[in-house]
């Protein structure tokens, strides 16, 4: 068997006194809280703290960044990881599927998946050994014992990780009820705030959006989706239950970031159109970009932060979504752009103080093209960091290059999990504290900052930052 520790100057510059310079602003916010302003944790899970079932329903089974790399390199499907096909659950043995991530652990090598993963392993579950196919079932029996302990549980773990604050996605007709039962909880002293993310109303051609109209007049008794108009201030009441609850933030995943508003009389239109199932496609797109100019307006008016997470493919593959879903590793990037489409909302909007608007891309030529620029120039407008496909080592070190130039340190969103995957969090916020200290470290040593200037800026990015910025 093959021992594994992992390095404690990982991911730090080779140059020894570059590294030691990076060790030191490591350091002094390793231990720092977390604050994870978007995620995709489910807020059931800690008001339920019931122990997790098993290595691979906690490790492999919710997480597409490892699912997505067993079945492009081995031909490992959602079923023989533990997903529902078709709706019909898994019968699946756990111990196989750990056994298929074990003989392919070689896949991940050079991935941040591998990286993340070989962190919760050592810290959490002390394996000192490289996961292979002659270890898997040592390994997995060694974690499913501690998973049987009480310090494994979901809160014991949240408090462990120092887990400050914990952003879930919600959607707009949620009852919010999982976060009002933590939120009374004397015995959780966390916060777990909901996200506003209303991508379900904004395509009337897509099959999910007459049933989100039924959902949101259920949620809210006395309010009629079958308008347009009506839409809109079902949607304005729902902010408003979000905001109430703790909301401070929304998320608009889209395919593009165009935001031409639409006249009331031609969104009336289309609406009517889309409940006829009469709405052509490019009504479609054009209804989806005023409905994002009317998010950004309404953030304006009730101060909630607007995330936009436009370029990306969803469901690429349709057997699969058809089989499994969505969210289960099908999605791939597209082509991003900011600058032309996000004219007529940034002109409306750009430079007022009550809006804050946070862009992400899976493009890395955009961020020194569009993003950081649009940032350097709009009060509004602040540099989501890499996030997705580039959430790793090498891509988070070339954004800090790219945007730095024309948008500084300061109109930034702090590090982004961006996981479903709860033991994930602390990995992922130490690989970007160590990233940053990398950064940083490099620009003290050629005498573009000082060390005193770095540890500030370092402590500031896993904390004052993030709470600015979505105004926490």
């Amino acid at each position: 068997m093959t021992s594994f520790v992992p390095h404690p100057d990982r991911l730090l510059p080779a140059d020894p006194a570059t590294r030691d310079v990076a060790r030191r602003l490591y350091a002094s916010v390793a231990e720092a809280p977390i604050i994870s302003p978007h995620g995709h944790v489910n807020p059931s899970l800690l008001l339920d703290n019931q122990p997790f079932p098993d290595p691979t329903e906690l490790l492999i089974t919710p997480d597409h960044y490892v699912t997505r790399i067993l079945f492009s390199g081995a031909g490992v499907d959602g079923d023989a990881v533990g997903r529902a096909k078709h709706g019909v659950p898994s019968d699946a043995d756990p111990r196989e599927a750990w056994r298929a991530l074990a003989q392919n652990w070689h896949r991940y090598l050079g991935t941040p998946v591998r990286y993340w993963m070989e962190h919760e392993l050592a810290d959490l579950f002390e394996v000192d050994q490289t996961l292979s196919g002659d270890n898997a079932d040592a390994i997995y029996d060694q974690i499913a014992a501690k998973l049987k302990e009480d310090s494994f549980r979901p809160r014991a773990l949240f408090d462990r990780f120092r887990i400050h604050v914990l952003a879930t996605t919600d959607d707009p007709a949620d009852d919010l009820s999982a976060h009002q039962a933590l939120a009374a909880d004397p015995s959780f002293s966390g916060r777990v705030l909901p996200t506003w993310r209303a991508d379900r109303y904004m395509d009337p051609t897509s099959d999910r959006w007459l049933g989100a109209l039924d959902d949101l007049e259920a949620a809210l008794p006395g309010t009629d989706c079958r308008s347009y108009s009506g839409l809109i201030a079902a949607l304005k009441q729902s902010r408003q239950y979000f905001i109430a609850n703790g909301c401070t933030a929304t998320d608009s995943g889209v395919s593009d970031a165009g935001s031409t508003p639409l006249e009331q009389a031609e969104a009336e239109r289309i609406h009517a159109a889309g409940l006829k199932g009469e709405a052509t496609e490019a009504e479609a797109i054009a209804y989806r970009h005023n409905m994002l100019y009317r998010f950004a307006e309404m953030s304006v008016e009730d101060g909630l932060v607007m995330q936009l997470h436009p370029g990306v493919i969803r469901n690429h593959h349709q057997a699969t979504f058809e089989a499994y879903g969505a969210d289960v590793g099908g999605d791939v990037p597209d082509t991003g752009s900011f600058t032309r489409p996000l004219t007529p909302l940034l002109n409306a909007f750009g430079t007022d103080p009550n809006f804050h608007l946070v862009l992400f891309t899976v493009d890395e030529t955009v961020f020194s093209k569009e993003v950081g620029p649009l940032a350097g120039f709009y009060p509004s407008v602040y540099v989501g960091v890499p996030w997705w496909f580039i959430d790793t080592p090498a891509a988070i070190l070339r954004f800090r290059d790219a945007v730095t130039d024309s948008a500084g340190y300061y109109k930034g969103s702090g590090f982004i999990d961006d996981t479903r995957a709860f033991l994930s969090i602390p990995a992922r916020h130490d690989m970007a504290r160590r990233t940053d200290a990398h950064h940083l470290a490099q620009r003290v040593v050629t005498h573009q900052m000082t060390e005193e200037d770095a540890a500030q800026v370092i402590t500031d990015l896993v904390g004052p930052i993030p709470t600015a910025t979505f105004k926490l």
